[in-house]
């Protein structure tokens, strides 16, 4: 039997078993099942995280870019009846991705009308130049992408001075390993599962064995319990048990929510996978 050893770091859960040998279920549930991981050693910090998962199950950050911008109270709504975490902001600025979609403006128009996480994600050159301008608007998480910039830890301290959340972003062409120097930095680490730009495309298959690599990775730093693992790009309801089984602690997802005819049964749809 395989065992992966971890040092205790923390306080255990109610619920949780240290020093307990995890069945294949519990693997599963916990979001890191694969052949090799089956049966790995639940001491301390990782049996919180493991207690933590099963309870609260996977998160869910509609991404209102797929949204009719006409009417984005009605949106907010829908997200917070629907049972939410998060909502999910697309900032594209047509050079870093070819589109061009909302502004600090759009952010602080919400800001007042959710108490829901706004979950900004930039998909832009200069970020140096936005961060002060979003956190302003409201933002209480922005992620970056690592292919655009020269300095990512600036950018991490620069997030962090304001105390929002820190996530980092790489696109399907770079390789997992680039995150390493920074998971010790972050809260969060997202996975494109899609070309960044548009939405309603296609999720790459590939992207499921990625997922599961920066799972691995964040158990061999010591860092799954405090990075979470975010996934954004073509998630349906057809696959959002596979992406959240390798590994993904948040699902972004846009046009399976809004496209649908009943985008608040729909959230509630995927906030029971």
């Amino acid at each position: 039997m395989t065992q992966l050893k971890v040092e205790p770091k923390g306080k255990t859960v109610a619920g949780a078993t240290k020093n307990k040998i995890l069945g294949r279920e519990e693997a599963r549930l916990l979001g890191v099942w694969c052949p090799f991981l089956h049966g790995l050693k639940a001491d301390g910090w990782y049996a919180n995280f493991l207690a933590k998962k099963m309870a609260f199950g996977i998160k869910l950050a509609p991404s209102i870019l797929s949204a009719d911008f006409s009417d984005l109270r009605t949106v907010l709504d829908q997200c917070a009846r629907g049972g939410a975490d998060y909502i999910h902001v697309d900032v594209m600025d047509n050079h870093f991705v070819p589109n061009l979609t909302i502004g600090p403006l759009v952010l602080a128009s919400l800001r007042p009308h959710t108490h829901l996480f706004l979950d900004v994600h930039l998909m832009v050159t200069n970020v140096e130049k936005l961060i002060e301008p979003f956190v302003s608007a409201g933002a209480d998480g922005i992620t970056f992408h690592l292919e655009a910039t020269t300095n990512p830890d600036e950018v991490i301290e620069r997030i962090g001075t304001h105390g929002k959340q820190v996530g980092v972003s790489i696109k399907p062409g770079t390789p997992v390993s680039a995150l390493d120097p920074y998971l010790s930095k972050v809260d969060l680490a997202l996975i494109m599962s899609v070309e960044p730009g548009f939405g309603a495309q296609k999720y790459l298959s590939q992207s499921t064995q990625r997922i599961r690599e920066l799972d691995r990775r964040l158990l061999h730093f010591n860092r799954r319990n405090q990075v979470s693992i975010e996934v954004d790009g073509g998630i349906k309801l057809s696959n959002a048990a596979m992406v959240a089984e390798a590994g993904a602690d948040i699902l972004v997802a846009g046009s399976a929510i809004f496209g649908s005819s009943d985008p608040v049964k729909t959230i509630q749809q995927f906030k029971r996978i």
